[in-house]
């Protein structure tokens, strides 16, 4: 009995780390995707100044 609850646990814990690393990379690709598109208009807007796109 103790051992069905441990495996019952594992795969829930299991479940539970696949879920959040799945979700994870979503949000890397979406995060990715967004700097990508800053990057482009910030060059484009600022194609007669200095063009720098980050702030240091």
């Amino acid at each position: 009995m103790v051992a069905l609850l441990l495996v019952l646990l594992l795969a829930l814990i299991l479940f539970g780390v696949g879920f959040a690393v799945k979700a994870l990379w979503w949000v890397a690709i979406v995060v990715l995707v967004l700097w990508a598109l800053g990057f482009v208009f910030r060059s484009a807007d600022s194609a007669g100044t200095r063009g720098r796109w980050y702030r240091w």
